[in-house]
């Protein structure tokens, strides 16, 4: 899961398997560490008491929570993201990881085709 934090607005991106993942489990994560000991873990989960797409941080963690009926039909439809503006104003957006149009497919084997490819 790619994770791009610009400003006041966060983004999460997810190749194919990641979005099985979530449909499977109802929850994907990465982690990126800093040095022993001093990492980020970032989370993307659904909910079904959440009310709307929303994101927490406390400290070390980032989790972005989605209301599950969103969220599976996010997964099992050809739409590309889910995006809102969160109570705290921070813009969200989750949506399915596209291969470069200037990489070779080798380099990203589990991003979904572009649609622009050809």
């Amino acid at each position: 899961m790619k994770l791009r934090i610009q400003g006041n607005s966060l983004r999460l991106r997810l190749s194919q398997k990641e979005v099985a993942l979530v449909r499977n489990r109802g929850l994907v994560e990465s982690v990126i560490e800093f040095a022993p000991g001093r990492s980020l873990r970032y989370v993307l989960e659904g909910s079904p008491i959440t009310e709307t797409m929303s994101a927490t941080f406390d400290g070390r963690a980032i989790r972005v929570t989605i209301p599950m009926h969103q969220m599976t039909d996010w997964v099992e439809s050809d739409r590309v993201g889910i995006e809102v503006r969160s109570h705290t104003g921070v813009q969200l957006l989750v949506e399915k990881d596209f291969q470069c149009l200037h990489r070779s497919v080798e380099q990203e084997p589990d991003a979904y085709p572009h649609p622009l490819m050809s």
